[in-house]
């Protein structure tokens, strides 16, 4: 932990309405402020104790009060470097060790994440006996959407038209094997906008859900391995369609302590910075726009989806209420702060549903399971998309 970058919280308060575990819970050492002074304690001398470690993993990483910080605290660096020292120091009891050990020895894996896709049809009917196995069990069951039909996609999708750009795309780990249909339509995408998108073979995690828990060694060899494989690709931009893998990604530079050859990318960031060139056809939808964190917090995405959504005749973008505070989804913190995460899904969907959209558009995998399970948790239904499959219907004249 930064002693300087600790130093540089002035304790002003302005981080406590956007911080989701103090809108809950009202605790000061579960807001940023509280949490940084855990933090100096530490510096300080104060062992990690279960409590202490209690409040940092309570916290969702969702980087909202790096938003609201009107000093410029980095936060989003001193609770990585705070998480990577728990994980040192601190022993975690031994069904949590187990539950943890499942989760990243699972999710980081897409060949392993592979062989639990015939079972997610019997997620909902397990889900009660996994609850009483462990509550995190019982989340990732809730959880589960019934895996799409496999897309295998070519190691280069050709422009459509005009070549104007050549670019790498991350396929991912949870996107790839759980929402195939959206890597697809994200290709598809981008060659119609006049893109040839080089899809190298054998993917691995980019190693965010790793960073984001204090696994940092595991990050790091994950990150390596990704660096490998689109070096060797020999693209110098890679587009990313999931908020979490993005934030990760343009951090390389700070987690493996050299440049990684290549820039990163939004999907929506690099449309709108390359332009339209293809016609939209008209959808006449009403949608509501979901901020994935990672996406508006972390990398400071907001207005170039939304622009994206707009350029489509037809379709009616709605605002969500209280669009700043996290669904609960935060990469696995639904699964291993289920009670925090449920009420946050909860509220989320309360208000998704206030706006009386048809759908739900969304830049981010977990946070699209959180909210369409709390949705259902409390008798609605509303259909989602990523900004990319929206964009795929308007491109090609299909229904969505």
């Amino acid at each position: 932990m930064d002693p300087e970058l600790i130093n540089d919280c002035v304790h002003c308060g302005f981080c406590l309405p956007s911080c989701p575990t103090y809108v809950l819970w009202g605790e000061e050492m579960d807001s940023p402020r509280g949490r940084i002074h855990l933090m100096r304690q530490h510096v300080e001398g104060t062992p990690v104790t279960p409590e202490m470690a209690g409040h940092f993993d309570a916290c969702l990483g969702c980087m909202a009060c790096v938003t609201a910080c009107p000093s410029g605290v980095r936060y989003d660096v001193l609770i990585e470097q705070t998480r990577a020292e728990v994980e040192r120091l601190h022993r975690r009891e031994p069904r949590e060790r187990a539950v943890r050990g499942l989760v990243f020895g699972l999710f980081p894996y897409p060949r392993r994440l592979r062989l639990l896709r015939p079972g997610t049809r019997l997620a909902g009917r397990l889900q009660p006996f996994l609850e009483r196995a462990h509550p995190s069990l019982g989340a990732m069951a809730a959880l589960t959407p019934r895996a799409g039909r496999r897309q295998r996609l070519p190691r280069l999708v050709r422009a459509r038209g005009e070549r104007r750009a050549v670019v790498g795309m991350l396929t991912g780990c949870v996107q790839g094997e759980f929402f195939p249909q959206v890597n697809a339509a994200t290709a598809r995408v981008l060659a119609l906008e006049g893109c040839d998108v080089v899809i190298p073979a054998g993917q691995g995690c980019c190693g965010a859900l790793s960073v984001h828990s204090g696994r940092s060694d595991q990050a790091r060899r994950l990150a390596r391995r990704t660096v490998r494989t689109f070096g060797k690709a020999g693209v110098d931009t890679v587009v990313v369609n999931a908020a979490g893998c993005g934030s990760s990604m343009k951090e390389y530079g700070e987690l493996l302590g050299a440049d990684p050859g290549f820039r990163v990318v939004d999907l929506s960031e690099f449309l709108a910075e390359l332009g339209p060139a293809a016609a939209r056809h008209p959808l006449p939808l009403t949608v509501a726009y979901h901020d994935a964190c990672h996406l508006a917090h972390a990398q400071g995405v907001r207005e170039q989806p939304r622009s994206l959504l707009a350029g489509i005749p037809g379709l009616v973008v709605r605002e969500v209420p209280e669009a700043a505070i996290c669904c609960g989804s935060a990469g696995t913190y639904n699964i291993f702060q289920p009670e925090a995460a449920r009420d946050l899904g909860d509220r989320k969907a309360e208000a998704v549903v206030s706006t009386g959209a048809e759908l739900l558009v969304s830049a981010n995998p977990g946070c699209t399971m959180q909210i369409a399970a709390a949705v259902r948790r409390g008798g609605g239904r509303i259909r989602v998309a990523h900004t990319a499959e929206v964009l795929d219907a308007s491109l090609r004249g299909v229904s969505l």
